[in-house]
């Protein structure tokens, strides 16, 4: 059979692309997967230098916020919560792709998530450190919240209310962050015994036959492997709708116009799909290119992201609708107001556009195949999607807040240098994080892409004979 037929074999009935170009061998799989471990690109230690120098500011944001206090950031009366909040529900949305990813698709046998699962896994991860910050410094005093505030057994008699959803935030995250990091760190066993066996210095071999925990690649190992990977899975998919459910709790509960809705759990769950597989692809599509992966992640990957990006945009969309209708259904004055003439003409308005236009618009480009398969738009959208969602954040905090029942009591919210420092901080933070679990760590489940290259051979030579 010639490599031309192999290649349409590998594709299906639709003529989409395949998930994996040509027919490479296990070694040639190795080599292009594990090089960038053993050979790091030219410019790897520049980026690890500018990640780490912007590193910095997150470093003399936090220093600042707790040697002065929390009076060095934006919020006031009315304003009470500002950059903290809004960058902690950001972060914590943009980790939901990789459960999504490696959890949820594993279950339902998809093997287009065999190349893209240990990149989202590792976003998921660095994405949830991030938005742990924010809960830990926003008291001022983390050393007084670590003792007093977190739930331990409770000898002090003042332990926190458990009706209050803040609460419930503490267990969500912190469990979501663990089942991630053991289902993460589970996958990556075989493939840190290949870089065992593969790795030339005997620190590499030592330290990673560490974490390799002593892998054989026996069929009992393998057996243990799929049970663990599979039980860890299905403790995943829960989480995915759980934790930015409670999240979003933090503000339904409450009677504020704007979030005292019951639409919000489902749509911040969506938009926390949303804004994670848009993350996936700005991290993706350059690391294909400097990487050289395009034969394993391929356009097909890239495309099918794209309509997951579209479906949940549509969701988030309808939630917006919704939000609207409500408020003039409802027939609030205060719902009305803000809805109608707060978000569209006050003073913070533009964000409220620039949340329509990168949440709406963009993502209708997706509709058509060569927007979706344009690896420049897609970047580019993907960054848009992620602007407009952390404008999202913006308005439903600051712009819900901003104006209070009474005149009287109305204010504006501007963020400082220090909340400015401190975003910018965790963006680089997160950065730096990436580029290392690239340079230590295989950014591609090296295992799993051979085991469906062996599959789709297979498909292909029965095809071949039919």
């Amino acid at each position: 059979m010639t490599s031309e037929a192999t290649a349409a074999a590998r594709s299906n009935s639709l003529g989409e692309a395949p998930l994996i170009v040509g027919h490479p061998t296990d070694r040639e799989l190795n080599q292009t997967l594990l090089n960038p471990i053993f050979d790091p690109h030219a410019n790897w230690k520049k980026a690890v230098g500018l990640a780490a120098a912007g590193t910095g500011l997150l470093a003399v944001g936090v220093v600042v916020t707790i040697a002065r206090g929390i009076g060095m950031w934006g919020n006031n009366i009315p304003v009470g919560w500002g950059y903290g909040i809004i960058n902690f529900v950001w972060w914590i949305g943009i980790g939901h792709a990789g459960t999504l990813i490696s959890a949820i698709l594993l279950l339902f046998q998809q093997k287009w998530r065999t190349s893209i699962n240990r990149f989202a896994e590792a976003m998921t991860i660095f994405a949830v450190m991030q938005a742990g910050l924010f809960p830990l410094i926003h008291t001022g005093r983390p050393w007084f919240a670590i003792y007093w505030l977190f739930p331990y057994p409770n000898t002090m008699g003042i332990w926190p209310n458990f009706k209050s959803p803040l609460i419930w935030d503490v267990f969500a995250v912190s469990t979501y962050f663990t089942i991630s990091l053991l289902f993460w760190y589970i996958g990556l066993v075989p493939d840190l015994a290949s870089l065992r066996d593969s790795a030339k210095s005997r620190v590499q071999r030592m330290a990673y036959g560490i974490f390799a925990l002593g892998w054989k690649g026996s069929s009992r190992h393998w057996q243990h492997y799929r049970i663990g990977y599979l039980i860890l899975a299905a403790l995943s998919t829960p989480l995915v709708l759980s934790v930015h459910s409670i999240v979003s709790f933090d503000f339904a509960v409450s009677q504020l116009p704007g979030w005292h809705t019951t639409i919000f759990p489902p749509y911040f769950v969506a938009g926390a799909v949303f804004s994670g597989f848009a993350m996936v692809l700005t991290l993706m599509i350059p690391a294909r290119t400097v990487l050289h992966f395009e034969s394993v992640v391929t356009v097909r990957h890239l495309e099918n992201m794209a309509k997951v990006m579209l479906v949940t945009g549509l969701i988030v969309a309808y939630g917006y609708g919704m939000e609207n209708f409500m408020a003039w259904y409802s027939g609030s004055t205060y719902e009305a107001f803000l809805f109608f003439k707060t978000r569209t003409t006050g003073p913070l308005a533009p964000v409220y556009w620039t949340m329509i236009f990168c949440n709406v618009l963009v993502p209708q480009t997706f509709w058509f195949k060569k927007l979706r398969t344009n690896l420049a738009w897609l970047w580019i959208a993907s960054i848009l999607v992620n602007i407009g969602m952390w404008s999202e954040r913006f308005v439903i905090i600051v712009i819900s807040l901003h104006r209070d029942f009474l005149p009287s009591s109305w204010g504006s919210y501007a963020p400082t240098w220090v909340d400015w420092s401190i975003y910018a901080g965790t963006i680089s933070f997160f950065s730096l994080l990436f580029l290392l679990f690239l340079r230590f760590v295989p950014s591609v489940a090296v295992a799993e892409v051979k085991e469906l290259n062996h599959e789709l051979a297979h498909e292909a030579e029965a095809g071949g004979h039919a």
